[in-house]
């Protein structure tokens, strides 16, 4: 885990390095992290819940293929 250090400048101001710290924080996955540790899933659940995103991304890309060739 890598420490995120900023320093506001007169130049940029605090609302331009508040973006800039929310930027780095979602390219680091902080938030991301944070929300997969906050509570303790079963190894079962998180098996289930990885299958059914998998088959969501499947009808989604199926769909949109059907839909594209619908149009030429």
């Amino acid at each position: 885990m890598q420490n995120i250090k900023l320093k506001v400048d007169e130049r940029f101001g605090v609302e331009k390095t508040i973006r800039k710290f929310k930027r780095l924080c979602d390219n680091y996955g902080i938030v991301r992290e944070y929300r997969n540790r906050s509570e303790y899933k079963k190894p079962s659940v998180k098996t289930k819940e990885k299958t059914e995103a998998a088959e969501k991304r499947r009808r989604k890309s199926e769909f949109k293929m059907r839909r594209s060739s619908k149009k030429i």
